[in-house]
């Protein structure tokens, strides 16, 4: 009986912070999950750790740049859905490696829809693309209709893998789906990121551990959401009949002084005794204040942000402050 097979996902990038809070939420609905893990990560387990005993989940070795692995695995598996949520996200890295950020960004999506148009053409796609494609927008708000205006090599990939992504389904009748993630944090953010940067040395001043929070642009509005409702709309959008690119985010801006000030008073301590300015932080290309207009997800398929950025901000702190006391 086809309707109890069970759904085969496969998800790539499933060590990050947004293939892991997927393969939770995938596996807690009693999908067949298969992760792809790159050779070189294999000490990165953490965020899947207590998903590697779990029998509705499997770990597969390969890399985004190594294709014959990725296609063997597509090959084999035959997924109904596969999630790419492999990349190098990390905007300052991008300026350091620009050609393999590109590669990895915009190139071997090229290369993943090839391997699924050969291989696996009925299996569905979802792509994630990045706010940072919006650059040096202008406007106040930013939809799915937004002109392209990148101010990296990795918005530059982004913007090349939202083409193919376009090409290989109008030219090929492929299924492949996207969305464009507004920044979406978590209490697994690595620690390059403002965000998790902010709640950890906040929980270190708390303990004493830490004297001063060095931040370079304070002022840079940020639209901040909680990555696990992103990778749940990233579901809800594979699950539409007709393939679309949605844009997905919290529709609020805040500053990063305004998110350094809730951390602070999360543990009762006045920010401004706490908080200094390195300039060697403030970053070479000015990104434009970007807010989300996410009505089109709203109208589609009830699109609403479950954690708004108090709660957020709770979730990460609990988080740090219990590694801090712990003496992680």
């Amino acid at each position: 009986n086809i309707m109890n097979k069970k759904k085969k996902v496969l998800i790539l990038g499933v060590t990050g912070q947004d293939g892991s809070f997927l393969a939770k939420f995938l596996v807690e609905k009693k999908f067949s999950v298969h992760g792809l893990i790159r050779k070189s990560a294999t000490g990165n387990l953490d965020n899947i750790s207590d998903l590697l005993k779990n029998n509705n989940f499997s770990l597969h070795h390969g890399d985004l740049l190594d294709l014959i692995s990725l296609e063997n695995i597509i090959k084999k598996i035959k997924p109904d859905e596969i999630y790419n949520f492999a990349d190098q996200d990390h905007v300052r890295w991008s300026f350091d490696m620009p050609s393999y950020s590109f590669d990895v960004t915009g190139s071997s999506v090229v290369k993943i829809l090839e391997i699924i148009k050969n291989q696996s053409p009925n299996s569905k796609f979802f792509q994630p693309f990045s706010s940072n494609i919006f650059g040096n927008s202008s406007k106040r708000k930013q939809n799915e209709k937004e002109i392209f205006s990148p101010l990296s090599i990795y918005a530059l990939g982004k913007i090349t893998a939202y083409y193919a992504c376009q090409m290989y389904r109008d030219v090929y009748g492929l299924k492949v789906y996207g969305a464009i993630f507004f920044n979406h944090e978590s209490e697994i953010r690595p620690e390059e990121y403002v965000s998790r940067k902010i709640t950890k040395s906040v929980a270190r001043i708390f303990y004493g551990k830490q004297k001063k929070l060095y931040l370079g642009d304070i002022k840079a509005k940020i639209d901040w959401g909680y990555a696990k409702d992103y990778v749940k709309a990233a579901y809800k959008i594979m699950q539409l009949s007709t393939p679309d690119v949605f844009v997905i985010a919290s529709g609020k801006s805040h500053s990063v002084e305004f998110f350094v000030k809730k951390c602070f008073e999360y543990v009762g301590l006045n920010y401004k005794k706490y908080l200094r300015i390195n300039k060697k932080l403030l970053r070479s290309s000015k990104t434009a204040s970007l807010i989300a207009d996410t009505s089109k997800a709203k109208r589609t398929f009830n699109f609403k942000i479950k954690t708004n950025l108090d709660k957020l901000i709770s979730i990460m702190m609990d988080n740090d402050l219990e590694i801090e006391f712990n003496g992680k």
